[in-house]
């Protein structure tokens, strides 16, 4: 065990030895084992957003035997995905590559502006799996956020009475929030600390723009004289959210971009003190070599 490592883990003291235990299998494997950094490969998009938009572009990622195959060779922290692609990885690598299963999961056929996530597997899913942890997406700014919370909040005592690591991906989203507000810098802030209270071990967020979403904040932000002009400022305050920084805040990669934009981000993250990335579609949307050279790029900054 690394320094940073038994640091990281000295936050989660009032976890049971399990739950450490599997944090500690996802801080010290891949590339970047011992770092405190993640790289983590989710794969929920063919469920979240259809097959065809999510796979297509790359037409080997239909298999779900690709993506395990993929986060092992390029070295990535975990894998992510819900219960059926994580029920073929568990078959076809077992015990090789620490698992995260998406325990609930939402889909576009229905326009909502409002959405929930319906329960799509459990934590004894997850045991018989052999699963590091399990993940969950809540939607901070939904009409239906408070069920969402009480929903999440009982699958979050479940899984560490069984011993798993609690991921959250926070994702305001709603009808009283602007598209530019799902991603303004104090909505983000708000999205980690609303996970870290339900006890979320490790939290997903989108990278935060400039943006201010709710005046009370823009007034605070002005008063104390905070920066947020750049990205490193916006991730320093989101880390800071998640309970001064005693939190994994990683952030999100977003759709298929540019390299160049992509790595940008990246050092943005980097420099203000994220815990590292989820990168999903940015990576296998690609042809595999590209992948594994992007990730592998990625973990570099994130090494260093």
């Amino acid at each position: 065990m690394t320094d940073r490592v038994r640091e990281i883990l000295s936050w989660y003291t009032h976890r049971s030895p399990g739950v450490r235990a599997n944090l500690y299998r996802i801080l010290m494997h891949g590339r970047l084992g011992g770092t405190g950094k993640l790289v983590i490969l989710p794969v929920d998009q063919g469920f979240e957003h259809g097959p065809l938009r999510t796979y297509l572009p790359n037409e080997p990622s239909f298999d779900p035997d690709y993506h395990p195959q993929l986060a092992l060779d390029a070295g990535c922290s975990a894998y992510a995905a819900p219960l059926g692609f994580i029920e073929e990885a568990q078959n076809r690598f077992p015990g090789r590559l620490p698992l995260i299963l998406k325990a609930n999961n939402h889909d576009v056929l229905h326009k909502d502006s409002d959405p929930i996530p319906a329960r799509t597997a459990t934590v004894d899913d997850a045991l018989r799996l052999g699963c590091a942890g399990v993940g969950f997406t809540i939607y901070p700014g939904s009409l239906e956020r408070e069920e969402m919370y009480e929903q999440v909040r009982e699958y979050i005592q479940e899984a560490h009475d069984a011993g798993l690591i609690a991921v959250v991906w926070s994702y305001p989203r709603g009808e009283h929030l602007e598209k530019d507000d799902e991603t303004a810098v104090d909505v983000a802030c708000y999205a980690a600390q609303i996970a870290s209270q339900l006890g979320a071990d490790l939290i997903k967020v989108k990278p935060p723009k400039a943006h201010i979403a709710l005046d009370a904040h823009k007034k605070v932000i002005e008063q104390t004289g905070t920066n947020i002009d750049s990205l490193p400022d916006r991730v320093r305050l989101v880390v800071h959210s998640a309970f001064n920084g005693r939190r994994l805040v990683i952030f999100s990669g977003g759709a298929k971009g540019g390299d160049d934009k992509v790595l940008e981000e990246i050092r943005g993250i980097h420099a203000g003190g994220g815990f590292g990335s989820i990168i999903g579609r940015n990576s296998f949307q690609r042809a595999k070599q590209d992948a594994i050279k992007l990730l592998n790029t990625i973990m570099d900054i994130y090494a260093a």
